[in-house]
């Protein structure tokens, strides 16, 4: 018997980061909507990515923490990392936010949820098995999964990438990391402060978005801990050996095969785009994601896209911006369109390493007129107190001092980003943070130091000089 034809006003495909929260504000404004998930609510954000990895780099900086206590007088003893306890803790903590994310929370909130996968068949309609659902808005919010890459053998040779390396029950001996972007730093430095040997093969250069100077202190970190790094090399095959795995690379030094317990892959990111029928509904689209115009309309206008599947930067944060747009343009019929200018990423190691607008290269290939300013932790007192005084402040600001961007490498880099983002959202002068009382000591001064770097050469200047002199005889 064929299911009665369902008829709503907002239909997202999709109950990760974006779909999530579209669908939350939409029904609880008394929107009729209907959520359609194929795999787990929360979608990759909680189940395979930030929530697990970030829970897995707390436990590998518990360790190091303690490994390294002596330089503070303090002896641990011997470090026992128990592998099970520890994944059994990142399980715990998908566990603890999955009620939030979950059907019965949605349906609290009134909305219809639908498990099942959802294709276009038709302009404004989606079959989920046998039933059809007539929407007058639709959201595509699928996200992305890793992207697997042709190398011959890797078929035949297991390997984990991020959807399935936070279900193992102990520590691997040997893991060999295929990528170094910021998924692949972050479980090279996490598995091996909890006691793996890691090797990383980039065919670049590590974290190739972020501003090389920063990226050189996250590398020298890296070695220091023991990592391998081999960056410029290609992967041309992969084996299963009797001991774990082989990998074979080709490099301007030659060919080698490198040997270990484990793989990971974490080689990039492609969207989920695969049997959502988009064609019927009259959207374009590319390997990189659906086509959508500065307001997150697809070529049918009905149809929005947000998130990874939408292309471009891949982050949980972006998504749940973009439902923000959608939401605007949908519910309040305003003309809302993304502001790209304040995205900002940060890359969880230690030290951590965030990025907010222009970085110093994107700014040059922009051609446009700016002044850099830095401010090195090496000269904030609270990170002398920590011992943790590798990183600097690098601002990039336009010579009346607009903030352009901002790169962070140093403790607490995702939190002390923040500020310069608001700055640059909110067109915020440099000297609005300058200008800020900052509770001392805090890490948080560093901001307001680097903001009073861009003012020094005017304040100290001869013009100045002989103001303050001339004022002086009143």
């Amino acid at each position: 018997m064929t299911a009665p034809r369902l008829k709503t006003d907002i239909c997202i495909i999709g109950a990760g980061a974006g779909g999530l929260v579209v669908a939350a504000v939409a029904a609880q404004l008394g929107i009729d909507t209907i959520l359609i998930e194929r795999d787990k609510m929360g979608g990759d954000c909680l189940n395979y990515g930030c929530v697990p990895s970030k829970a897995l780099l707390a436990a590998a900086h518990a360790a190091e923490t303690a490994r390294t206590s002596n330089r503070f007088g303090i002896e641990a003893g011997n470090l026992s990392i128990d592998g099970k306890s520890v994944f059994d803790h990142v399980q715990s903590a998908i566990d603890e936010i999955a009620p939030h994310d979950s059907v019965e929370r949605f349906e609290e909130y009134g909305v219809n949820v639908i498990l099942g996968e959802g294709k276009f068949s038709g302009p404004k309609e989606i079959t989920v098995g046998e039933q059809k659902i007539s929407a007058r808005w639709i959201v595509v919010a699928t996200g992305s999964g890793p992207l697997v890459p042709p190398i011959p053998g890797l078929d035949a040779t297991p390997h984990f990438t991020n959807e399935t390396i936070f279900n193992q029950s102990g520590i691997p001996d040997h893991l060999i990391v295929l990528g170094g972007g910021p998924i692949g730093i972050e479980l090279a430095q996490a598995h091996r402060q909890l006691g793996a040997r890691v090797t990383v093969l980039e065919m670049a250069a590590m974290l190739p978005n972020d501003d090389p100077a920063a990226v050189e202190i996250v590398r020298a970190q890296l070695v220091e801990e023991g990592i391998t790094l081999r960056e410029g090399v290609k992967v041309v095959a992969t084996a299963e050996t009797v001991e774990g795995v082989s990998v074979s690379v080709e490099s301007e030094a030659g060919s080698e095969n490198i040997l270990g317990s484990h793989l990971l892959i974490a080689a990039g990111r492609r969207p989920h785009l695969a049997n959502l029928e988009l064609a019927t509904a009259g959207i374009d689209y590319t390997p990189q994601g659906i086509k959508v115009d500065i307001r997150l309309r697809t070529t049918n206008k009905k149809v929005f896209a947000i998130g990874d599947v939408a292309g471009g930067h891949q982050f949980t944060h972006i998504a749940g911006y973009h439902a923000g747009i959608v939401i605007r343009n949908i519910l309040f019929r305003l003309p809302a369109k993304i502001n790209q200018a304040a995205y900002p990423w940060v890359t969880y190691t230690t030290p951590e390493l965030a990025q907010v607008g222009l970085t110093e290269q994107a700014a040059r290939d922009q051609a446009l007129k700016f002044r850099v300013i830095n401010w090195p932790f090496a000269e904030n007192d609270r990170a002398i107190t920590e011992g943790n005084t590798a990183g600097f402040i690098k601002v990039i600001a336009t010579p009346k001092g607009h903030v352009l961007g901002a790169t962070i490498v140093g403790p607490q880099a995702g939190e002390l980003i923040q500020i310069w983002g608001l700055a640059i959202s909110a067109k915020l002068k440099i000297g609005k943070i300058a200008g800020m009382i900052s509770p001392y000591p805090t890490l948080g001064e560093a901001n307001k130091r680097a903001a009073g770097e861009f003012f020094k050469d005017s304040l100290f200047s001869n013009r100045t000089r002989k103001i303050v002199k001339f004022l002086s005889r009143f």
